[in-house]
């Protein structure tokens, strides 16, 4: 159902935020127009879908994200370039030039994923 695009649209990485704290800036994979077995998705569901999205892809790190050694005794969860999974909902959403983007804390992060294809919340 996603597409596992990366933000690649030189006008709206230039106009992407800077993550302050311990804010994490990732970009929600857009849905496909049609599922897989070709059934048209209505804009209506994917705007839905999109705002319970539960994969994200790390565009830049705030300058206090995973610095808490007792928070993070291992270290960071994650690091620009991964495909993430946090949980449902969450973070603050806004678009740049029709793309979807989210701030979200450090510590939603739940898992990394090498291909964010074939995921989506249940």
């Amino acid at each position: 159902m996603y597409t596992a695009d990366k933000v690649d649209d030189a006008e709206v990485l230039a106009k992407l935020p800077n993550p302050v704290g311990y804010h994490i800036l990732i970009a929600v994979p857009e849905l496909s127009d049609t599922t897989k077995g070709g059934v048209f998705i209505p804009d209506k569901l994917k705007r839905e879908e999109e705002t319970a999205s539960v994969v994200g892809y790390v565009i830049k790190l705030g300058s206090e994200c995973y610095v808490d050694k007792n928070k993070f005794p291992n270290g960071p969860y994650c690091a620009e370039g991964d495909f993430i999974v946090f949980r449902s909902y969450s973070g603050t959403r806004f678009k740049v030039l029709g793309k979807e983007f989210r701030l979200i804390n450090d510590d939603t992060v739940e898992a990394v994923v090498e291909d964010p294809r074939g995921y989506s919340r249940a």
